[in-house]
């Protein structure tokens, strides 16, 4: 019937031919969230047994589908209490789809719609194709594939291992398996109603978490290379987009651990020993950037430990991966941008590399479009949140701030304001967690398109502008 072709193959191909017909890559991309969102919400309002108690609402269901598929955490119902053990799987079911839909759609689009992407398509992918053509795109996504559900599995049995001993072995195993899922996607949603909080002087517990946190936020890119790189045998250096990702990491989690240890040691992690203020101090640097468990309650940390929190936020994790934010390797570009300029340098360069002018106003403009997108949403938070005569409630402001950039950096943390949210309030966080998670590039790319803007084939005289 298919001329010896099997079905799938056959569907396909005519699937990927009318898609590349119907719509723009980064539309694609856009849209593919949007609709996994969609039927995320669906499920909430229509299937069985997800619930103890009374079903979501319309916007409850849309929030909690959204901080799903866009694994951030933020929760307007606990997780723990208000769920089934199927309503549970089914949060879990969205987490692993939205994990694994931002790191394999760039080579799924380049597998689909060609043997070699198009130079639209690794546009709207972020460059990530052109940074890694050594990488098989077919290899690669079933290397991100089975990456996942090996590290999980990892994961989740040394939590099981863990946790028998304090829950059984029958009842500690499904907290194992969630808890790895939501920590490798980088999600934050648990099974415990106060987070890991009951569990902060477990060092296993900890560190398994983020080390699963870790290598869901360091990107499969980098684990590819890796790979290529050595475990293959090959001798070349691996990319500038490897090395820059995980010293800008490295860097990260060391520095946040020392400054979480001198700002907290006396205050929410007074009473533990060295050890536990330790791993817990580890924990604080590695979830911010961007998972969303919690060992300590951020309402009452200190406001250094606010403030870190808030930049770690702000820079998440790395392109290609399970993890939101501007992303490492943006924010170490500016500052190599910052330092080149300072030591008077006209190009930018890092370890024996010159970073390509585009890739800079990237990196720019996809700073500008997030601080201007995190402007706009606790403004408008200020407005619909804060009654009038509460505007100068200083802490209350505070708190807004925080949920705006934990959204906005699919992170998943709160100072407790969540569950009182207006509606107003909730899609406005609704819609900051889908734009920190497809980024504001590929919005603003996907609009461009549908406006059927072209690139201009001329410049105007050029007129310089005082700066500074």
């Amino acid at each position: 019937m298919f001329l010896g072709r099997r079905p799938w193959e056959t569907f396909t191909r005519r699937a990927a031919e009318a898609g590349r017909r119907s719509l723009p890559a980064t539309q694609l991309f856009l849209f593919s969230f949007a609709g996994l969102i969609l039927v995320g919400t669906l499920g909430l309002l229509v299937l069985p047994g997800l619930y103890t108690g009374p079903r979501l609402g319309v916007v409850d269901a849309l929030f909690t589908s959204t901080s799903a598929v866009c694994v951030t955490g933020l929760i307007v119902v606990d997780t723990a209490t208000y769920f089934t053990p199927l309503g549970q799987a089914w949060i879990a079911l969205l987490i692993e789809a939205g994990g694994l839909g931002i790191l394999t759609f760039t080579t799924l689009v380049i597998s689909l719609l060609g043997r070699r992407a198009s130079l639209r398509a690794e546009e709207a992918a972020g460059g990530h194709a052109s940074a890694f053509r050594h990488l098989d795109p077919r290899t690669l996504v079933k290397a991100v594939v089975a990456s996942t559900v090996i590290l999980e599995a990892i994961g989740a049995a040394i939590l099981w291992a863990d946790w028998s001993g304090r829950m059984g072995a029958a009842h500690a195993l499904w907290p194992a398996v969630f808890h790895a899922i939501s920590a490798f996607c980088n999600a934050g949603f648990s099974v415990f109603s106060d987070s890991l909080v009951g569990l902060r002087t477990s060092p296993v517990t900890l560190l398994t978490v983020s080390g699963l946190i870790i290598l869901g936020g360091i990107g499969f890119l980098v684990m590819a290379d890796c790979r290529a790189r050595y475990r293959l045998g090959e001798t070349d250096r691996l990319t500038t987009h490897t090395r820059l990702a995980v010293l800008t990491t490295a860097v990260l989690l060391v520095g946040s651990t020392a400054l979480f240890l001198v700002f907290e040691g006396s205050n929410e992690l007074r009473g533990l020993g060295w050890t536990d203020k330790l791993t817990n101090a580890w924990f604080m640097a590695v979830t911010p950037r961007t998972a969303g468990f919690n060992t300590v309650s951020y309402d009452a940390v200190s406001n250094p430990s606010l403030f870190l929190t808030i930049v770690l936020m702000i820079i998440g994790g790395s392109p290609g991966s399970t993890a939101g934010g501007l992303k490492t390797t943006t924010v170490a570009l500016l500052v190599l941008v910052l330092w080149s300029r300072l030591r008077g340098r006209e190009h930018v360069s890092f370890m024996g590399r010159t970073i390509p002018d585009e890739t800079l106003q990237r990196a720019t403009g996809l700073t500008i479009g997030g601080l201007a997108i995190l402007a706009g949403a606790v403004f408008l938070l200020s407005m619909t949140e804060l009654p009038i005569q509460g505007l100068t409630h200083r802490p209350g402001f505070l708190r807004l701030i925080f949920e705006a950039h934990s959204a906005f950096g699919t992170v998943g943390l709160s100072m407790g304001v969540t569950s009182n949210l207006s509606d107003m309030g909730r899609l406005i966080i609704v819609a900051l967690m889908y734009m920190g998670r497809v980024g504001p590039l590929a919005v603003a790319s996907a609009m461009a398109t549908a406006g059927g803007h072209r690139r201009a084939r001329y410049r105007y005289a050029r007129e310089d502008v005082v700066i500074g």
